[in-house]
């Protein structure tokens, strides 16, 4: 058997999430399994290398699959862009090692958050970035985020998952990254992983203090809490993209 890692790029808007559902549901490995299937003549099962929710896109999703079939990778990824929408691509396949787990081999992932910061709205951007009118002081938002690095426990910043227990909510920030342009900010962050709507939450929060909602030195205080109701309110999903998963 060969296993087949794909790089994997959606606008998330008419889905609901990567994860397969049950019923009808629109979701990205629902349609991309749809198509392996049609390609190969088999059920084949796709691992990705976690669940986006409905509304989030990416950019560098990734994804694995195994098949005993020899057709070479750029034909895999020629057939599969063939019939699947135009709302996901698939940009590279490539053969891997037999142990590679696009879920459990994943050593770090990249979210960019984009936050269009003027008083008009988007006509062009407002799928992919959240319109946020209060004025931000971006300064104090990076001096904010140093809070967040390192191995924490982001208890105050996740969800509850209705699909899991989750019983470890430590997580390694390596870094948040946040930059200015003419109309607006774009915060990525890096981490070993992230616990249900963690991105969100804390982008909320950042928020909230950059907009002089919440007062320097709270997003701290939050992570001592261990508790989501002294966090701010959830960032919407359409702001929030996979940029990047390291092996």
């Amino acid at each position: 058997m060969r296993n087949i890692k794909l790089t994997i790029e959606y606008d998330g808007t008419a889905f609901q999430g990567w994860q397969v559902q049950p019923g009808n549901r629109r979701t990205v490995q629902g349609v991309i399994e749809k198509a392996l299937h049609k390609i190969f003549k088999q059920k084949i099962r796709l691992i990705g290398s976690g669940r986006t929710d409905s509304g989030v896109h990416a950019r560098g999703q990734v994804a694995n699959f195994k098949i005993s079939s020899d057709m070479p990778c750029d034909e895999i990824v020629r057939a599969l862009n063939a019939n699947i929408p135009e709302d996901v691509a698939i940009l590279e396949a490539r053969e891997v090692a037999d142990d590679f787990h696009a879920q459990y081999s994943v050593k770090s992932k990249t979210y960019r958050y984009t936050i269009l910061n003027r008083p008009a709205r988007s006509a062009l951007d407002r799928y992919t970035s959240l319109h946020y009118f209060h004025k931000l002081n971006v300064s104090v938002m990076k001096e904010e985020a140093k809070a967040l690095i390192g191995k924490k426990d982001f208890k105050s910043f996740t969800a509850s998952d209705p699909s899991k227990k989750q019983d470890n909510t430590t997580r390694t920030v390596k870094s948040i990254v946040i930059k200015k342009s003419k109309d607006g900010v774009t915060v990525d962050i890096t981490a070993d992983g992230f616990l249900y709507k963690m991105v969100r939450n804390i982008i909320g929060t950042l928020l909230a203090v950059g907009s002089g909602q919440l007062l320097k030195g709270s997003v701290k205080l939050i992570l001592k809490k261990k508790d989501r109701s002294f966090a701010h309110d959830t960032a919407k999903a359409h702001g929030l993209c996979l940029m990047k998963v390291e092996y």
